[in-house]
């Protein structure tokens, strides 16, 4: 009776020993696709890190015993798996692992300090991010572009399962798969320009076939009929004006040559006289 008692406080004290242990680790929060527009309110620390990283493995522990102070503080202490979340990935931009992120009401920094549970309350504490320059608001995790990013990431990470599963379910030899996503590529491209073209015909038609099409080329080829016309008709006249302009030419030369003639009639008479 007294070991079974005993064994039944030895447990109760166990239970009661883990319980806050339990719950700060609880306090490590993580963020997938689904739920990351939560850190855009609040004060969080954010990690990325990959299960295979060994720096990541190291920091591990330090990042765990930071995030039992989480709810003494009031700072939300998250991290992100990029192999299980590549969408996230595109969208932070992650090209070094492990890489911590604060942010504050949705302005982001980049921690680059020294790895440490105490560095870590240190930097929150004496808040040391508010000399970090923020990330551009044009790359900020919200904005379209780093939303195409992060669309883009996941694309090649759907493409790389594709493949994984061609090779290594099905047997397809690896430059079979490659041929597979050669085509594919290739096929997406030509739908893509025709609905593109179609989608330019739709909204800048072409005037040829427009149903008024010919009525205005009809009017516009009798204007031109009639200019032509018109310049005949001044052409015409113009020649006409140098006729008449001619005619006048060869009279006044007439009665210059009579006047010349009845002068030097004059002018022989005189002498005579």
């Amino acid at each position: 009776m007294t070991a079974g008692v005993c064994v039944i406080f030895a447990l109760i004290a166990s239970h009661v020993m883990l319980q806050p242990a339990t719950a700060k680790s609880a306090s490590l929060r993580v963020i997938t696709d689904e739920n990351w527009e939560e850190i855009l309110t609040g004060e969080w620390m954010i990690e990325f890190f990959a299960p295979w990283c060994p720096a990541c493995q190291q920091l591990q522990t330090a990042w765990n015993e930071f995030a039992e102070w989480g709810e003494d503080i009031g700072v939300n202490i998250a991290k992100v798996d990029v192999t299980e979340q590549p969408g996230l990935s595109g969208r932070f931009i992650i090209t070094a692992l492990p890489t911590i992120y604060h942010c504050k009401d949705g302005v982001f920094r980049r921690y680059q300090g020294a790895r440490s549970k105490d560095d870590f309350l240190s930097f929150l504490d004496e808040k040391k991010w508010e000399s970090i320059e923020p990330v551009s608001s044009w790359f900020g995790p919200s904005s379209i572009l780093m939303s195409a990013m992060s669309a883009l990431f996941k694309l090649s990470m759907f493409i790389r399962h594709c493949h994984n599963y061609l090779t290594e379910q099905l047997g397809v030899p690896v430059w079979g798969s490659y041929g597979i996503f050669a085509l594919a590529t290739l096929f997406s491209g030509l739908a893509l320009g025709l609905v593109m073209v179609f989608v330019a015909d739709f909204v800048f038609p072409s005037r040829r076939f427009s149903p008024d099409y010919y009525h205005r080329k009809q009017p516009t080829g009798q204007v031109r009929l009639q200019q032509s016309e018109d310049e005949q008709e001044a052409d015409g006249e113009e020649e006409d004006d140098e006729d008449e302009y001619g005619d006048k030419a060869e009279e006044w030369q007439r009665m210059d040559g009579a006047d010349a003639l009845r002068r030097r009639g004059v002018g022989v008479t005189e002498e005579d006289t």
